[in-house]
């Protein structure tokens, strides 16, 4: 069992008798206290979708969720539906919009290495890779002789995600990002 404070963005924890998914993290250090660290969680219910927000304690220990973790790949989007398919055995796994919103920035049809979290039969979330490729859809022209300074710019990629990338990058090109801190890594191939 993890403490509170090694508890990620994402994680499923087992809290008053429900499974939750950790969507933000907050740490704070009050003044004048002799104990530790505050954090506080704002919690989604993997089956209703209801929101908790709580605050634990940097020692309080949390019970991690009985969880399933499936490769797939986004197949469409049906209204406010996303239709994952299993990459092993081609089980269409139907999620919710509003369950994933955040990560909907970061897939498109190509996106490889997605993960569809389970709780026993039922999908109820999914786990991005470290990286995604994407390609730029709008972004102001490149500037011809601009080497890959620190000076950037902003690009709107196809999902509608944006990020700042260098001067030398223009429209249509493919591109690497971070998930975990939404930047530019590189262009990719």
């Amino acid at each position: 069992m993890p403490k509170a404070s090694e508890i990620k963005k994402n994680t499923a924890i087992e809290y008053d008798g429900r499974v939750m998914i950790v969507r933000d993290i907050e740490r704070s250090v009050p003044q004048g206290r002799a104990s530790g660290s505050i954090y506080r969680m704002r919690m989604y219910d993997a089956v209703t979708g209801g929101k908790v927000d709580e605050s634990f304690k940097a020692e309080d220990m949390l019970k991690l969720a009985d969880l399933t973790r499936r490769p797939a790949m986004l197949s469409y989007i049906d209204g406010d539906e996303y239709v994952f398919m299993d990459d092993e055995d081609y089980t269409p796994y139907h999620i919710n919009k509003e369950a994933i919103e955040e990560q909907t920035l970061f897939i498109d049809e190509t996106t490889k290495g997605v993960l569809v979290i389970l709780i026993g039969e039922r999908p109820v979330s999914i786990d991005l890779p470290p990286s995604v490729e994407l390609v730029i859809a709008d972004t102001s022209p490149s500037i011809k002789g601009a080497s890959a300074s620190a000076r950037t710019k902003p690009a709107t990629l196809t999902t509608g995600l944006v990020v700042q990338v260098p001067e030398h990058i223009s429209s249509g090109d493919k591109i690497r990002i971070n998930t975990a801190e939404v930047r530019f890594i590189s262009r990719a191939d």
